[in-house]
């Protein structure tokens, strides 16, 4: 679901596109470059097991936490509207996102419990298989797109 302005909302939506962040879902893509960090990171590791050091590296932020913490021009902004978007497709984001860091954070677990560098290699393969189409799930509510995108995604 995606929201329209109305009258009188115009400047704030002009405004929250120049932020990057769309008008209609209070949403900013910008966070998900915290995962892909993640999955480019666990990318690496089949060839460059040594990554998998910098992986373990990575931890899970929240979407304020993210911006927050990052250099993005308009981060009060994104927070903000975050925080005043439609409930429902808030949840929906959230939980595609928390079902990312679930995954994140269990794979971490497992790497730190192996030794091994097949072992991790597998885990890493396995885990971007994984996110990666939750990442673009997610985009997908950021962006607007459909429910049933997200309701195909979460099932399978």
């Amino acid at each position: 679901m995606t929201l329209q302005p109305g009258p009188g909302q115009e400047p704030r939506a002009a405004l929250l596109r120049a932020a990057n962040i769309n008008p209609g879902t209070g949403l900013a893509t910008d966070y998900l470059n915290h995962f892909n960090e993640a999955i480019m990171l666990l990318e690496m590791i089949p060839d460059m097991p040594e990554c998998a050091e910098d992986f373990l590296a990575w931890h899970p932020l929240s979407y304020r936490e993210h911006f927050m913490a990052s250099n993005f021009k308009a981060r009060q902004l994104a927070i903000e509207a975050y925080e005043s978007a439609d409930a429902g497709v808030r949840a929906d984001f959230d939980n595609i996102t928390s079902t990312m860091t679930s995954i994140l954070s269990a794979v971490g677990a497992a790497m730190r419990e192996v030794r091994q560098d097949k072992t991790r290699a597998t885990l890493a393969v396995q885990a971007t298989g994984w996110v990666k189409p939750l990442v673009a799930a997610a985009g997908g509510i950021i962006n607007g797109g459909a429910d049933a995108d997200v309701d195909y995604i979460m099932t399978h």
